[in-house]
């Protein structure tokens, strides 16, 4: 297993597991500000256990790699509306916001901190069981022919699919013809009505001639 002290070493490295931030939170809760994605420079502190001297050299000496990774240094308006938003009193003028990224990439870079030594362990534990999990080549031991697949196929689409369908159209049919047979029954007894009426008028109507 790799040693947690070459995330010290290796920005490379760093930036390998940089999506990992649920790690941070299970180390230890961090505290985030009302916006609810930042930290400010002594919430750091207080999350890895130092003093706010030792977050500020890190920052100096690794600042373009922290920015990448969402650390801002915020001035004049833009820190004027980030108080407004986020409800913060400070009367500073100038306020260093780390995002949660930002904290992670701070504990691969933070040597003397308990706290940052478990991030880094526990990072590296998963990057291993992640990468020496067994995967399942194994053949399967039941060899069945392709044409007996096949067969079987046919066998279940017949049984499910096809044999259902044509019971349903046979009922139906004779649910249909019985329908058919009622309604010509129907139509021949309203004929002969029909036809009995016919016999009335003329009846009626060779009376009137005589």
């Amino acid at each position: 297993m790799i040693d947690e002290s070459v995330l010290l070493e290796s920005r490379t490295l760093r930036g390998s597991v940089l999506e990992r931030t649920d790690v941070l939170d299970r180390v230890k809760a961090l505290s985030l500000l009302p916006d609810g994605m930042h930290v400010t420079t002594a919430m750091v502190a207080t999350y890895f256990g130092v003093g706010l001297e030792a977050v500020k050299s890190l920052v100096k000496d690794h600042r373009a790699e922290l920015e990448a990774n969402g650390y801002r240094l915020l001035t004049g308006e833009e820190l004027r509306s980030f108080k407004a938003l986020s409800g913060i009193p400070s009367r500073t003028r100038s306020l260093a916001l780390f995002s949660r990224r930002a904290v992670l990439n701070l504990a691969m870079l933070l040597r003397y901190s308990e706290v940052a030594r478990q991030v880094r362990v526990y990072l590296l534990d998963m990057e291993y069981l992640a990468r020496t999990q067994p995967v399942d080549n194994s053949a399967p031991t039941d060899v069945v022919s392709l044409d007996d697949r096949i067969d079987q196929r046919i066998s279940h689409v017949l049984g499910k699919t096809v044999v259902p369908m044509f019971n349903a159209l046979i009922e139906t049919s004779g649910e249909h013809r019985r329908e058919l047979v009622a309604l010509r029954a129907g139509v021949l007894r309203i004929e002969r009505r029909l036809q009995q009426h016919h016999a009335r008028l003329q009846r009626l109507e060779n009376r009137r001639r005589k």
